[in-house]
């Protein structure tokens, strides 16, 4: 049976509790629901792969109280020190080990590099604080599902494969974090998140762009397919058929029977935060209505909409041994 803990003083004391005798525990972040383990304890970093069905080749994010925690297990460049500005918030960065760094080898998927972040969230950080250790926190989801952005989600996910979750509300921001590798001559961008490229490359210049997955994934977030609900999704939706539910932006398309509006007004923020809320439904009610897929309408390439239809494509992608 999972534990629902209220983010309050006894909550998270009781969080921090299970997550220091390597158990899991969820809570949410600014960006999405995280699936916590103690990121120092190779069995407990095991349990969250057991919990989401994850394949081991995909890296965990390391979380930390502040910048100076998450640069005492990786080697931070300047690039790395100027980013810091924007933590606490939805920004993880890929950096080496140190050679002194306490993380399990197991959360780096044995790669050369760890994934550090800062969350931008009060009840996450007095967690992290009171664990006293890096903890490790893909989504609170069964891997390759829609991510959780609040403590229902992941109960409907996860109950009962897990500890507990640390209810925290919905989660603002409501996409991951976005991904930097800044292991190279220059940063790239390894997945679009809840930090536009704009704000990243005021502070360090150019960002390159991810062109292929060649090689280890060195990042959570980069596989095909991804963050998919259980019906198909059609993208850039210019018309609906008769079939289909619809996810919108704006303006609904004419003819649909379900829709979901990620934002009326078209804010690309407002649809950030609700996209995964709007999977979800979708997927739940156009079941329940005989619909058979998702049509999604198109989504600007600027700010926040980089996030979004990354998590589109995924969610559209073909999924292994599906056919679909």
């Amino acid at each position: 049976m999972t534990e629902a803990l209220r983010s309050d003083e006894a909550g998270i004391a009781r969080a921090a509790a299970l997550l220091r005798g390597g158990g899991l525990v969820a809570f949410g972040t600014e960006t999405v629901y995280g699936l916590g383990a103690d990121a120092t304890n190779a069995k407990a970093v095991a349990g969250i792969f057991a919990a989401k069905g994850r394949p081991r080749f995909n890296p965990l994010i390391c979380h930390y109280p502040d910048a100076d925690c998450a640069f005492a297990d990786v080697i931070a460049n300047d690039a790395a020190r100027r980013l810091a500005a924007l933590w606490p918030g939805p920004l993880t960065l890929v950096l080496p080990w140190r050679d002194d760094c306490p993380v399990a080898l197991l959360t780096g998927a044995g790669l050369d590099t760890l994934a550090v972040r800062v969350p931008a969230s009060t009840s996450a950080l007095r967690l992290l604080r009171e664990v006293g250790r890096p903890v490790a926190a893909p989504s609170a989801n069964r891997s390759g599902r829609i991510s959780p952005t609040d403590a229902a989600h992941v109960l409907a996910d996860l109950e009962g494969r897990i500890d507990a979750v640390l209810d925290s509300g919905a989660c603002p921001v409501g996409v991951e974090s976005t991904v930097l590798d800044l292991t190279g001559a220059q940063p790239v961008m390894l997945r679009p998140g809840g930090v536009t490229v704009e704000a990243i490359e005021a502070l360090v210049g150019p960002v390159a762009r991810l062109t292929g997955l060649a090689g280890a994934v060195r990042s959570p977030g980069l596989l095909a397919s991804h963050y998919a609900p259980e019906l198909p999704v059609r993208i850039n939706a210019v018309a609906v058929g008769a079939d289909e539910a619809l996810l919108a932006l704006g303006r609904p398309l004419a003819g649909a029977g379900l829709v979901f509006n990620l934002s009326e007004g078209g804010v690309l923020s407002e649809a950030a935060a609700r996209l995964f809320l709007g999977l979800r439904w979708l997927d739940a009610e156009a079941a329940r209505c005989g619909l058979t897929r998702i049509a999604a309408m198109a989504v600007p390439e600027r700010g926040l909409g980089l996030a979004i239809n990354d998590r589109l494509r995924r969610a559209a992608a073909p999924r292994p041994g599906s056919g679909v």
